[in-house]
């Protein structure tokens, strides 16, 4: 869109800062600068203001909370456990909740605002992933938010774990076991996080620099780096009327994305504030104050760390013994879960934009998304990759669901370690097939139009219903699609007769590989159709006359 005359606030204070600082320029320009607007943006919007609200309410906890794990005797409001031995920084988090003005309010914000942090983010790189926007010129920004999804797993974990609790306790046991498990290192990192044998006396203190110093620190550089990458490259646009990968159609980012930003940050506070004051969360003082001897029925960590538990609990008790019994032991009931899920998801994430642009060969800029339809490979392999991330999310309360349905806890485990490996294929096979039928759907569409409702009457005594033209910008978001790209000379390549001359970067078994998994990944799978269809008048104009008309099939 034209930016126009620039507004009089704009030119204001462009002035009044290019009199001080000569940055009126910089100003000028990026105040107008134009973004691309669609509702699946909004998404990445929420995990930003749920870490500011994070950044406040925790700002607000660190006033009160002591973190500290001196014992002492509780003498406050709360009936139950007064007299009750617990350390200082349950103790604190207790006075938070029931002697601080507006205390549990923020306790709850906090926790809500957490689990909708990363929750957002997650959604966020779903809707990046399955539409493409990670590829030239974002790898680095879609490296940047791996790496932040990851530090934010960290943070939940330090986080949970500060009340000590009996349930954070559990979940903390938990992760020395993991920790202590890891060959060579594992020792060490125990060490320097409890600062001696479990459960030692400074781990809250040191996973308190954790939470509120080093990780939020790392946090804010990356999501700064993040919002520079993602100001300077804007939003991939959606397929659409004139859109293209030379221009961008939207709005200025003043006053029309500025507008809409501050009204979403103040429906998202607004949203966790609800749930802070009216849905409960986390509530200590019902589970005690954390011994190593006790544990509750039923622990649950929060939702990201389920697939981890869930990892946990279907693992079979494997191990292997270094050098006879006199070696060391390693647990791999431990080890794998702790390391393979969590890496193979993260470093499928990561690596993914540089296997699919190898196998390819697409080195071109993309500013414009793509559909998951139209990606069928891409989507089918994030679909199964979250159907493998959910089945061990939801085995991590296997003790829950044989307990609620009344079933064998042995089954459900047994039931899960089969799930594991086949869902995930049965979900890839299933969604394939779901987007062809999809691209099949549209190419019906372009070729034929859309149901109008109008049944017409053939002389021949027939009886069709009319199909009226597709509307100019829904045909414009289906022309969006282009075919996946695939490497040059890779059908050569795979051919045996004398006409295959692949090239030399195809030849040999790495070459042939690379060559299938092109032709295979990409290629058109459903052309679109030219507009012509087939069959009696489907695509006829309403409006072509009445009932009496002839009508000419095609």
């Amino acid at each position: 869109m034209s930016t126009g005359t620039v507004p009089k606030p704009i030119a204001g204070t462009s002035e009044f800062l290019d009199d001080r600082l000569g940055a009126g320029n910089f100003m000028r320009r990026n105040l107008r600068k134009v973004f691309p607007d669609h509702w699946s943006f909004l998404l990445g919007e929420i995990a930003l203001y749920s870490f500011i609200i994070l950044l406040l309410t925790g700002t607000f906890l660190t006033f009160f909370f002591k973190p500290s794990m001196e014992h002492v005797v509780y003498a406050g409001s709360y009936d139950p456990l007064r007299g009750i031995g617990m350390s200082a920084a349950y103790a604190s988090a207790l006075e938070i909740s029931f002697d601080v003005r507006g205390g549990l309010l923020m306790r709850q914000m906090h926790h809500w605002a957490a689990l909708l942090f990363v929750a957002g983010m997650m959604v966020h790189m779903l809707r990046v992933f399955f539409t493409g926007a990670y590829r030239k010129p974002r790898e680095l920004n879609w490296l940047i938010g791996v790496l932040l999804l990851t530090l934010a797993l960290a943070e939940g974990l330090t986080g949970y774990s500060l009340p000590d609790d009996l349930l954070s306790g559990a979940g903390l046991r938990i992760t020395e076991g993991v920790a202590i498990s890891l060959p060579l290192v594992g020792t060490w990192i125990t060490f320097f996080l409890f600062g001696g044998e479990y459960p030692g006396e400074d781990v809250i203190s040191r996973f308190y620099s954790l939470h509120i110093l080093l990780i939020p620190g790392i946090l804010l550089a990356l999501i700064s780096a993040h919002m520079i990458l993602m100001w300077v490259q804007k939003h991939t646009q959606m397929p659409g009327k004139g859109r293209t990968n030379n221009n961008v159609v939207g709005a200025p980012f003043y006053p029309a994305f500025m507008a809409k930003a501050g009204a979403y940050f103040m429906f998202t506070f607004g949203v966790i504030a609800l749930l802070g004051a009216f849905a409960q969360i986390n509530p200590i003082w019902l589970f005690g104050p954390y011994t190593p001897a006790d544990i509750s029925a039923g622990s649950q960590p929060d939702f990201y760390m389920g697939f981890l538990e869930g990892a946990l609990r279907l693992m079979v008790p494997w191990e292997v013994n270094l050098f006879g019994t006199g070696g060391g032991t390693l647990p791999l009931s431990v080890i794998i879960p702790a390391l393979v899920p969590m890496g193979i998801i993260m470093t499928g994430l990561a690596l993914y934009p540089f296997l699919e642009r190898w196998i390819t060969g697409d080195n071109r800029e993309h500013h414009v998304a793509e559909r998951p339809r139209n990606n069928p490979h891409r989507t089918s392999i994030g679909i199964a990759a979250i159907t493998f991330y959910g089945v061990l999310w939801l085995l991590g309360a296997n003790d829950e669901l044989s307990w609620t349905f009344h079933v064998s806890l042995n089954w459900t485990t047994y039931v899960g370690r089969v799930l594991v490996f086949v869902a995930p294929v049965i979900a890839y096979a299933i969604t394939y097939r779901i987007c062809l039928g999809l691209q099949r759907k549209d190419a019906a569409i372009i070729g034929h139009g859309v149901e109008s409702g109008v049944i017409k009457r053939l002389p021949h005594g027939e009886y069709i219903e009319v199909h009226a033209p597709v509307a100019q910008d829904i045909e414009a978001h289906m022309r969006g699609k282009e075919p996946v790209p695939t490497l040059p000379g890779a059908e050569a390549a795979l051919k045996t007769g004398p006409d295959g001359v692949p090239p030399k970067s195809l030849r040999g078994p790495v070459g042939k590989l690379r060559a299938k998994m092109s032709t295979a990944y990409g290629g058109e799978k459903i052309p679109l159709d030219d507009g012509h269809g087939h069959g009696h008048d489907d695509h006829a104009a309403i409006g072509a006359g009445g009932d009496d008309e002839k009508s000419t099939a095609h």
